[in-house]
Protein backbone atom coordinates (compact mmCIF):
# COMPACT_ATOMS: atom_id res chain seq x y z
CA UNK A 1 0.00 0.00 0.00
CA UNK A 2 1.19 3.49 -0.85
CA UNK A 3 1.62 5.62 2.25
CA UNK A 4 -0.69 8.63 2.24
CA UNK A 5 0.22 11.72 4.22
CA UNK A 6 -1.75 14.79 5.19
CA UNK A 7 -4.97 15.59 7.00
CA UNK A 8 -8.59 14.47 6.70
CA UNK A 9 -11.21 16.21 8.84
CA UNK A 10 -13.70 14.12 10.84
CA UNK A 11 -16.62 13.14 8.66
CA UNK A 12 -14.53 13.05 5.48
CA UNK A 13 -12.79 9.72 6.10
CA UNK A 14 -14.51 8.17 3.06
CA UNK A 15 -12.88 10.77 0.83
CA UNK A 16 -9.44 10.03 2.25
CA UNK A 17 -10.03 6.31 1.78
CA UNK A 18 -11.06 6.82 -1.85
CA UNK A 19 -7.86 8.76 -2.44
CA UNK A 20 -5.75 6.03 -0.88
CA UNK A 21 -7.46 3.38 -3.03
CA UNK A 22 -6.53 5.30 -6.21
CA UNK A 23 -2.95 4.05 -5.80
CA UNK A 24 -3.91 0.35 -5.93
CA UNK A 25 -1.97 -1.41 -8.69
CA UNK A 26 -0.04 1.78 -9.54
CA UNK A 27 3.18 1.64 -7.50
CA UNK A 28 4.88 4.43 -9.48
CA UNK A 29 1.98 6.88 -9.30
CA UNK A 30 2.05 10.14 -7.39
CA UNK A 31 -0.97 12.27 -6.57
CA UNK A 32 -2.48 14.88 -4.28
CA UNK A 33 -6.02 15.79 -3.27
CA UNK A 34 -7.31 18.97 -1.68
CA UNK A 35 -10.91 19.74 -0.72
CA UNK A 36 -12.34 22.83 0.93
CA UNK A 37 -15.86 23.31 2.26
CA UNK A 38 -17.07 26.80 3.15
CA UNK A 39 -13.51 27.93 2.54
CA UNK A 40 -12.07 25.59 5.16
CA UNK A 41 -9.70 22.73 4.37
CA UNK A 42 -11.31 19.34 5.05
CA UNK A 43 -8.94 17.16 3.01
CA UNK A 44 -5.29 17.84 2.17
CA UNK A 45 -3.49 14.59 1.32
CA UNK A 46 -0.71 13.37 -0.94
CA UNK A 47 1.35 10.28 -1.61
CA UNK A 48 3.32 8.15 -4.00
CA UNK A 49 6.16 8.95 -6.34
CA UNK A 50 6.81 12.34 -7.91
CA UNK A 51 9.53 11.01 -10.22
CA UNK A 52 9.80 7.30 -10.92
CA UNK A 53 13.20 7.76 -12.56
CA UNK A 54 14.89 8.39 -9.22
CA UNK A 55 12.18 7.47 -6.72
CA UNK A 56 11.66 11.05 -5.54
CA UNK A 57 8.54 11.01 -3.34
CA UNK A 58 5.51 13.23 -3.79
CA UNK A 59 5.71 15.80 -1.01
CA UNK A 60 3.32 18.30 0.53
CA UNK A 61 4.17 21.05 -1.96
CA UNK A 62 4.93 19.00 -5.08
CA UNK A 63 3.50 20.82 -8.11
CA UNK A 64 2.48 19.10 -11.33
CA UNK A 65 1.16 20.04 -14.76
CA UNK A 66 -2.63 20.16 -14.44
CA UNK A 67 -3.34 20.11 -18.19
CA UNK A 68 -6.85 21.30 -19.10
CA UNK A 69 -7.72 22.15 -15.52
CA UNK A 70 -5.86 25.28 -16.66
CA UNK A 71 -8.88 26.15 -18.85
CA UNK A 72 -11.12 26.27 -15.82
CA UNK A 73 -8.74 28.60 -14.00
CA UNK A 74 -8.49 30.85 -17.07
CA UNK A 75 -12.28 30.91 -17.17
CA UNK A 76 -12.32 32.19 -13.59
CA UNK A 77 -10.10 35.05 -14.74
CA UNK A 78 -12.52 35.84 -17.58
CA UNK A 79 -15.47 35.64 -15.17
CA UNK A 80 -13.78 38.16 -12.88
CA UNK A 81 -13.73 40.60 -15.81
CA UNK A 82 -17.45 39.96 -16.34
CA UNK A 83 -17.96 40.75 -12.65
CA UNK A 84 -16.23 44.11 -12.85
CA UNK A 85 -18.04 45.10 -16.06
CA UNK A 86 -15.02 45.11 -18.38
CA UNK A 87 -16.07 42.00 -20.32
CA UNK A 88 -19.39 41.25 -22.03
CA UNK A 89 -19.82 37.61 -23.04
CA UNK A 90 -22.24 38.55 -25.83
CA UNK A 91 -19.88 41.08 -27.38
CA UNK A 92 -18.00 40.06 -30.57
CA UNK A 93 -14.49 39.00 -29.66
CA UNK A 94 -13.18 41.07 -32.57
CA UNK A 95 -14.28 44.27 -30.81
CA UNK A 96 -11.56 43.74 -28.22
CA UNK A 97 -9.24 41.74 -30.50
CA UNK A 98 -9.57 43.25 -34.00
CA UNK A 99 -7.21 40.77 -35.67
CA UNK A 100 -9.58 37.93 -34.77
CA UNK A 101 -12.11 39.24 -37.30
CA UNK A 102 -10.04 37.71 -40.14
CA UNK A 103 -11.52 35.00 -42.35
CA UNK A 104 -15.14 35.62 -41.32
CA UNK A 105 -14.71 35.36 -37.56
CA UNK A 106 -15.94 38.91 -36.91
CA UNK A 107 -19.22 37.79 -35.31
CA UNK A 108 -17.80 35.20 -32.89
CA UNK A 109 -18.86 36.28 -29.41
CA UNK A 110 -16.63 36.14 -26.36
CA UNK A 111 -19.01 33.57 -24.90
CA UNK A 112 -18.83 31.41 -28.03
CA UNK A 113 -15.02 31.54 -27.93
CA UNK A 114 -15.01 30.39 -24.30
CA UNK A 115 -17.60 27.68 -25.02
CA UNK A 116 -15.62 25.95 -27.81
CA UNK A 117 -17.76 27.42 -30.60
CA UNK A 118 -15.19 29.68 -32.30
CA UNK A 119 -14.34 27.31 -35.15
CA UNK A 120 -10.61 27.23 -34.48
CA UNK A 121 -10.27 24.05 -32.44
CA UNK A 122 -7.12 23.03 -34.30
CA UNK A 123 -4.54 24.78 -36.49
CA UNK A 124 -4.65 24.39 -40.26
CA UNK A 125 -0.85 24.66 -40.36
CA UNK A 126 1.74 22.65 -38.45
CA UNK A 127 2.85 24.63 -35.41
CA UNK A 128 6.60 24.90 -34.84
CA UNK A 129 8.19 24.53 -31.42
CA UNK A 130 9.19 28.19 -31.50
CA UNK A 131 5.56 29.16 -32.06
CA UNK A 132 4.31 26.81 -29.32
CA UNK A 133 6.62 28.50 -26.82
CA UNK A 134 5.60 32.02 -27.89
CA UNK A 135 2.17 33.03 -26.59
CA UNK A 136 1.94 36.03 -28.93
CA UNK A 137 2.84 33.93 -31.98
CA UNK A 138 0.12 31.40 -31.16
CA UNK A 139 -2.48 34.11 -30.62
CA UNK A 140 -1.59 35.65 -33.99
CA UNK A 141 -1.77 32.29 -35.75
CA UNK A 142 -5.25 31.60 -34.38
CA UNK A 143 -6.49 35.11 -35.13
CA UNK A 144 -5.46 34.79 -38.78
CA UNK A 145 -6.89 31.32 -39.32
CA UNK A 146 -9.90 30.46 -41.44
CA UNK A 147 -12.44 28.68 -39.21
CA UNK A 148 -12.95 24.94 -39.57
CA UNK A 149 -16.74 25.35 -39.48
CA UNK A 150 -19.20 28.23 -39.30
CA UNK A 151 -18.39 29.86 -35.96
CA UNK A 152 -21.23 29.65 -33.48
CA UNK A 153 -23.06 26.98 -35.49
CA UNK A 154 -21.53 24.06 -33.61
CA UNK A 155 -18.75 23.13 -31.24
CA UNK A 156 -15.57 21.11 -31.03
CA UNK A 157 -13.20 20.87 -28.11
CA UNK A 158 -10.47 23.48 -28.46
CA UNK A 159 -7.99 21.28 -26.60
CA UNK A 160 -5.10 23.76 -26.73
CA UNK A 161 -6.29 26.70 -28.81
CA UNK A 162 -8.88 27.55 -26.16
CA UNK A 163 -6.09 28.84 -23.97
CA UNK A 164 -4.77 31.32 -26.50
CA UNK A 165 -8.33 32.55 -27.01
CA UNK A 166 -8.96 32.96 -23.28
CA UNK A 167 -5.51 34.44 -22.81
CA UNK A 168 -6.21 37.19 -25.31
CA UNK A 169 -9.65 37.79 -23.78
CA UNK A 170 -8.04 38.30 -20.38
CA UNK A 171 -5.22 40.45 -21.73
CA UNK A 172 -7.32 42.69 -23.95
CA UNK A 173 -10.27 43.15 -21.57
CA UNK A 174 -8.22 43.20 -18.38
CA UNK A 175 -5.15 45.11 -19.48
CA UNK A 176 -2.58 42.62 -18.15
CA UNK A 177 -1.22 39.38 -19.58
CA UNK A 178 -2.78 36.07 -18.67
CA UNK A 179 0.42 35.12 -16.86
CA UNK A 180 0.26 38.21 -14.64
CA UNK A 181 -3.47 37.86 -13.97
CA UNK A 182 -3.06 34.17 -13.16
CA UNK A 183 -0.20 34.85 -10.74
CA UNK A 184 -2.21 37.50 -8.91
CA UNK A 185 -5.20 35.18 -8.52
CA UNK A 186 -3.06 32.32 -7.25
CA UNK A 187 -1.17 34.51 -4.79
CA UNK A 188 -4.43 35.92 -3.42
CA UNK A 189 -5.28 32.48 -1.99
CA UNK A 190 -1.81 31.38 -0.92
CA UNK A 191 0.19 30.71 -4.08
CA UNK A 192 1.45 27.39 -5.41
CA UNK A 193 0.25 27.77 -9.02
CA UNK A 194 1.98 29.22 -12.07
CA UNK A 195 1.13 29.83 -15.72
CA UNK A 196 4.66 29.50 -17.04
CA UNK A 197 6.85 27.47 -14.71
CA UNK A 198 9.52 29.55 -12.94
CA UNK A 199 13.03 28.08 -13.20
CA UNK A 200 13.39 27.90 -9.43
CA UNK A 201 10.65 25.27 -9.06
CA UNK A 202 11.64 23.10 -12.04
CA UNK A 203 13.41 20.48 -9.92
CA UNK A 204 10.36 19.98 -7.70
CA UNK A 205 7.75 19.47 -10.45
CA UNK A 206 6.37 15.95 -10.78
CA UNK A 207 7.54 13.87 -13.73
CA UNK A 208 4.60 12.69 -15.86
CA UNK A 209 4.09 9.07 -16.90
CA UNK A 210 1.74 7.65 -19.54
CA UNK A 211 -0.25 4.68 -18.27
CA UNK A 212 -1.39 1.68 -20.30
CA UNK A 213 -4.97 2.77 -21.03
CA UNK A 214 -3.82 6.12 -22.44
CA UNK A 215 -1.12 4.43 -24.54
CA UNK A 216 -3.65 1.94 -25.86
CA UNK A 217 -6.16 4.66 -26.73
CA UNK A 218 -3.60 6.66 -28.71
CA UNK A 219 -2.40 3.54 -30.54
CA UNK A 220 -5.96 2.56 -31.44
CA UNK A 221 -6.78 6.05 -32.70
CA UNK A 222 -3.65 6.03 -34.87
CA UNK A 223 -4.53 2.64 -36.33
CA UNK A 224 -8.08 3.76 -37.16
CA UNK A 225 -7.05 7.07 -38.71
CA UNK A 226 -7.90 7.59 -42.38
CA UNK A 227 -4.67 8.77 -44.05
CA UNK A 228 -6.70 10.49 -46.76
CA UNK A 229 -8.54 12.77 -44.33
CA UNK A 230 -7.44 15.41 -41.85
CA UNK A 231 -7.92 14.22 -38.28
CA UNK A 232 -8.92 17.49 -36.64
CA UNK A 233 -9.27 15.90 -33.22
CA UNK A 234 -5.66 14.71 -33.38
CA UNK A 235 -4.48 18.10 -34.63
CA UNK A 236 -6.29 19.77 -31.73
CA UNK A 237 -4.05 17.80 -29.33
CA UNK A 238 -0.77 17.73 -31.26
CA UNK A 239 -0.99 21.06 -33.16
CA UNK A 240 0.25 19.18 -36.21
CA UNK A 241 2.91 17.13 -34.45
CA UNK A 242 4.77 19.57 -32.22
CA UNK A 243 3.28 17.73 -29.22
CA UNK A 244 2.86 13.95 -28.91
CA UNK A 245 -0.70 12.59 -28.93
CA UNK A 246 -0.23 11.59 -25.28
CA UNK A 247 0.97 15.17 -24.55
CA UNK A 248 4.10 13.77 -22.89
CA UNK A 249 7.00 11.46 -23.56
CA UNK A 250 9.65 10.58 -21.03
CA UNK A 251 11.58 13.77 -21.74
CA UNK A 252 9.44 15.87 -24.06
CA UNK A 253 6.00 17.40 -24.39
CA UNK A 254 4.86 18.61 -20.98
CA UNK A 255 7.83 16.87 -19.37
CA UNK A 256 10.17 19.33 -21.10
CA UNK A 257 11.24 22.37 -19.10
CA UNK A 258 10.87 24.77 -22.03
CA UNK A 259 7.25 23.67 -22.58
CA UNK A 260 6.44 23.95 -18.88
CA UNK A 261 8.06 27.40 -18.75
CA UNK A 262 6.00 28.64 -21.71
CA UNK A 263 2.65 30.37 -21.28
CA UNK A 264 0.22 27.76 -22.64
CA UNK A 265 -3.11 28.84 -21.12
CA UNK A 266 -5.09 25.86 -22.40
CA UNK A 267 -3.07 23.16 -20.67
CA UNK A 268 0.18 24.36 -19.17
CA UNK A 269 -0.43 25.52 -15.60
CA UNK A 270 1.86 23.96 -13.01
CA UNK A 271 0.26 23.80 -9.57
CA UNK A 272 -0.29 21.96 -6.34
CA UNK A 273 -3.68 20.42 -5.67
CA UNK A 274 -3.91 22.71 -2.64
CA UNK A 275 -3.53 25.84 -4.80
CA UNK A 276 -6.07 24.71 -7.39
CA UNK A 277 -8.66 23.78 -4.77
CA UNK A 278 -8.20 27.14 -3.04
CA UNK A 279 -8.91 29.05 -6.25
CA UNK A 280 -12.04 27.02 -6.93
CA UNK A 281 -13.15 27.37 -3.32
CA UNK A 282 -12.84 31.14 -3.58
CA UNK A 283 -15.34 31.21 -6.45
CA UNK A 284 -18.13 30.01 -4.13
CA UNK A 285 -17.05 30.89 -0.58
CA UNK A 286 -14.72 33.27 1.18
CA UNK A 287 -11.38 31.51 1.21
CA UNK A 288 -8.39 32.87 3.11
CA UNK A 289 -10.22 36.19 3.21
CA UNK A 290 -10.82 36.24 -0.56
CA UNK A 291 -13.95 35.74 -2.69
CA UNK A 292 -13.07 35.63 -6.39
CA UNK A 293 -16.61 35.62 -7.85
CA UNK A 294 -19.99 36.78 -6.57
CA UNK A 295 -23.24 34.88 -6.94
CA UNK A 296 -24.73 37.20 -9.56
CA UNK A 297 -21.69 36.70 -11.78
CA UNK A 298 -21.85 32.94 -11.28
CA UNK A 299 -25.44 33.00 -12.57
CA UNK A 300 -24.13 34.49 -15.83
CA UNK A 301 -20.89 32.60 -16.39
CA UNK A 302 -22.17 29.13 -15.47
CA UNK A 303 -25.16 29.20 -17.81
CA UNK A 304 -25.01 26.37 -20.35
CA UNK A 305 -23.76 27.51 -23.75
CA UNK A 306 -22.77 24.24 -25.41
CA UNK A 307 -24.18 20.70 -25.28
CA UNK A 308 -24.91 17.79 -27.59
CA UNK A 309 -22.92 16.24 -30.41
CA UNK A 310 -19.76 18.03 -31.59
CA UNK A 311 -18.88 19.03 -35.16
CA UNK A 312 -16.25 16.29 -35.46
CA UNK A 313 -17.71 12.91 -34.57
CA UNK A 314 -16.87 11.63 -31.10
CA UNK A 315 -18.62 8.96 -29.04
CA UNK A 316 -21.20 9.97 -26.44
CA UNK A 317 -21.56 10.96 -23.69
CA UNK A 318 -20.60 14.53 -24.53
CA UNK A 319 -19.64 17.28 -22.09
CA UNK A 320 -21.56 20.46 -21.41
CA UNK A 321 -19.95 23.90 -21.34
CA UNK A 322 -20.68 27.30 -19.91
CA UNK A 323 -18.38 30.31 -20.44
CA UNK A 324 -15.29 28.11 -20.40
CA UNK A 325 -16.48 26.07 -17.45
CA UNK A 326 -17.21 22.38 -17.79
CA UNK A 327 -20.60 21.59 -16.26
CA UNK A 328 -21.79 18.39 -14.63
CA UNK A 329 -22.71 15.78 -17.26
CA UNK A 330 -22.53 12.08 -17.98
CA UNK A 331 -19.14 12.78 -19.54
CA UNK A 332 -17.76 14.31 -16.32
CA UNK A 333 -19.63 13.82 -13.09
CA UNK A 334 -19.04 16.42 -10.40
CA UNK A 335 -21.20 16.75 -7.29
CA UNK A 336 -24.33 17.77 -9.17
CA UNK A 337 -26.12 20.49 -11.16
CA UNK A 338 -24.52 23.39 -9.26
CA UNK A 339 -20.98 22.21 -9.99
CA UNK A 340 -18.66 23.85 -12.51
CA UNK A 341 -15.00 23.22 -13.19
CA UNK A 342 -12.66 21.51 -15.62
CA UNK A 343 -10.88 18.20 -15.82
CA UNK A 344 -7.52 17.59 -17.45
CA UNK A 345 -5.65 14.98 -19.45
CA UNK A 346 -4.65 11.83 -17.67
CA UNK A 347 -6.96 12.10 -14.67
CA UNK A 348 -6.79 15.64 -13.28
CA UNK A 349 -10.09 16.98 -11.91
CA UNK A 350 -10.88 20.37 -10.37
CA UNK A 351 -14.19 22.11 -9.70
CA UNK A 352 -16.39 24.11 -7.38
CA UNK A 353 -19.94 23.46 -6.25
CA UNK A 354 -22.25 26.34 -5.35
CA UNK A 355 -24.74 24.40 -3.22
CA UNK A 356 -22.13 22.49 -1.21
CA UNK A 357 -19.67 25.44 -1.24
CA UNK A 358 -16.89 23.07 -2.22
CA UNK A 359 -13.53 23.63 -3.91
CA UNK A 360 -11.90 20.40 -5.14
CA UNK A 361 -8.68 19.39 -6.89
CA UNK A 362 -7.17 15.98 -7.66
CA UNK A 363 -3.79 16.06 -9.41
CA UNK A 364 -1.71 13.09 -10.55
CA UNK A 365 1.38 12.41 -12.65
CA UNK A 366 0.18 8.95 -13.71
CA UNK A 367 -1.88 9.54 -16.85
CA UNK A 368 -4.67 7.18 -17.86
CA UNK A 369 -7.58 7.36 -20.32
CA UNK A 370 -9.93 4.79 -18.75
CA UNK A 371 -9.73 6.37 -15.34
CA UNK A 372 -12.13 6.01 -12.38
CA UNK A 373 -9.76 7.46 -9.75
CA UNK A 374 -11.11 10.99 -9.40
CA UNK A 375 -14.69 9.89 -10.08
CA UNK A 376 -14.58 7.56 -7.09
CA UNK A 377 -13.21 10.33 -4.91
CA UNK A 378 -15.96 12.71 -6.05
CA UNK A 379 -18.55 9.99 -5.37
CA UNK A 380 -17.18 9.65 -1.84
CA UNK A 381 -17.32 13.40 -1.33
CA UNK A 382 -20.92 13.50 -2.57
CA UNK A 383 -21.83 10.96 0.11
CA UNK A 384 -20.63 13.22 2.94
CA UNK A 385 -21.54 16.78 1.92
Amino acid sequence: MTAVQGVVAPGFEAVGEAFASAFEGLPEMGAALAVRVDGQTVVDVWGGTADSRDGRPWERDTPSVVFSCTKGLMSILAARLVADGTLDLDRPLAEIWPDFAAQGKDRVSVGDALAHRAGVSAPRVDVTRAQLLDVDAMASLIAAQEPLWEPGAGWAYHALTHGWLSGEIVRRAGGVTAQVAFAAMAEAVGGGAWLGMPAEIAASVAHLRVGPTLSALVERQAAERDPRAVDWLDRAMTLGGVLPATLVTDDDGFNADDVRAAVIPGAGAVATARAVAAMWSATVAETDGIRLLDDDTLDVVTRERTAGAPVFAAPAPWPRWAAGFQLDSAARRYLGPTSFGHDGAGGQVAFADRAARVGFAFVTNWMEADDPRATRIVDALRSVV
